[in-house]
């Protein structure tokens, strides 16, 4: 049994980027990552810009200048200033190559054909560069990026269209269990329904990984082999559900064992999830996550997450980590490290009562998970607290 950061950081160590390519116009290339540095095909801003609606000026001594003309955004215009005379411009605008400088209108005294400014102003003043975002030729985004809202409408500001991204792994999520029915059929006695298959599926579609198939297997060695078998060499990341532990039911290890995958750790000192395994098999990765759901699901976001985000070789692989004010007391028992499910808001936590690793109700409820490490049995009101920020 291994800690919690070494599991982390062999997650990271053999998780690989699927090495494939593929174009996504931005419309939907959201949470793709870029495959390769982009390059700016065009200097933004592409002409001199007013940073805002005011005048731009030919400078001379005097605090008053001739008014000649007014650009609006959108405009070609590209009037002669001679010293001393202005126009009026708006945000965005173009500023003439003969102005070099633009006062704010709030600082204008406008008269007839004159204005008078209140002071003198620097060079350049309120007059954005050519290039001042990035230059043409120049890297706007490099390979790894993540491509969020931003970033699309930074892509899209630079003219692009489709951008080249790492292909999204094809993943597989196998649940076991003889108790296990469908919903809509049913429920005899010592059945329960299957609800990890939906809850694994719908948190990646929740980060945009839609190429997923559900997969049932009964508690049968050679059935659940030959099912792994399958899925393992048809798919890029395999998910088990339960199976993996040490009763005489749990075929998931032996299978694994029997088909050559390569373990990296199998067990974790932690709660919940301390049955969990992590391998890869040529280049499928492979985790065998704990039947219960509130298990399964921590596990999820502490590490299959990462491995997803490796494999797309995004920049930022883990969940952001805070701190936070815990409003509620709470009692560990045991010496293992252990995540809460909790409510986060504006630097405030609440850790949530219901926090077996068989309830859903709770997690159902949380927007975060406190982070308990093994030194430390109790938390206190106003004790600070580090909480992972769940994916809304």
């Amino acid at each position: 049994m291994i800690g919690i950061v070494e599991a982390i950081e062999l997650v990271k160590t053999h998780s690989k980027p699927i090495t494939k390519e593929t174009h996504k116009s931005l419309e939907k290339a959201g949470r793709y990552s870029l495959y390769k540095n982009f390059v700016s095909p065009i200097n933004m801003p592409p002409f001199r810009q007013s940073a805002m609606d005011g005048y731009a000026l030919c400078l001379h001594d005097s605090l008053t200048y001739q008014l000649i003309g007014e650009i609006k955004a959108g405009d070609s215009l590209q009037p002669t200033l001679k010293k001393g005379e202005a126009v009026r411009i708006f945000t965005g605008a173009p500023v003439p190559d003969t102005a070099n400088a633009v006062m704010m209108q709030e600082k204008v005294t406008v008269t007839d054909s004159q204005i008078i400014v209140e002071f003198q102003i620097d060079t350049n003043h309120n007059i954005r560069p050519v290039g001042e975002q990035v230059k043409k030729g120049d890297v706007a985004l490099k390979k790894g990026t993540k491509l969020t809202p931003a970033a699309i409408g930074y892509l899209s500001s630079l003219g692009i269209q489709e951008v080249p991204v790492f292909k999204k792994p094809n993943i597989a999520i196998v649940t076991t269990g003889n108790e296990l029915v469908e919903a809509g059929q049913q429920l005899t006695y010592g059945k329960i329904y299957e609800s990890n298959s939906k809850m694994l599926q719908n948190a990646l579609y929740n980060l945009r990984f839609y190429d997923v198939s559900l997969h049932k297997v009964e508690d049968d060695f050679d059935r659940t082999k030959s099912k792994l078998d399958e899925v393992i060499n048809h798919t890029d990341l395999v998910i088990i559900s339960g199976g993996i532990s040490v009763g005489d039911y749990d075929f998931v290890g032996k299978a694994l064992e029997e088909l050559h995958v390569e373990e990296h750790f199998y067990k974790v000192k932690q709660k919940p999830g301390k049955p969990l395994f992590f391998g890869t098999k040529n280049n499928t990765h492979i985790f065998a996550l704990p039947g219960n759901p509130a298990a399964a699901l921590t596990c999820f976001y502490v590490y299959v997450y990462i491995a997803l985000q490796k494999m797309m070789d995004a920049s930022v692989v883990e969940l952001p980590r805070i701190k936070a004010k815990s409003l509620t007391k709470f009692i560990k028992h045991g010496d293992r490290p252990q995540f809460l499910k909790a409510v986060y808001n504006d630097g405030e936590v609440e850790i949530l009562e219901g926090q077996s690793s068989a309830m859903l109700q709770t997690f159902a409820l949380s927007n975060a998970l406190v982070y308990m490490p093994e030194d430390h049995s109790n938390i206190e009101i106003g004790d600070s607290v580090e909480v992972i920020l769940l994916p809304v």
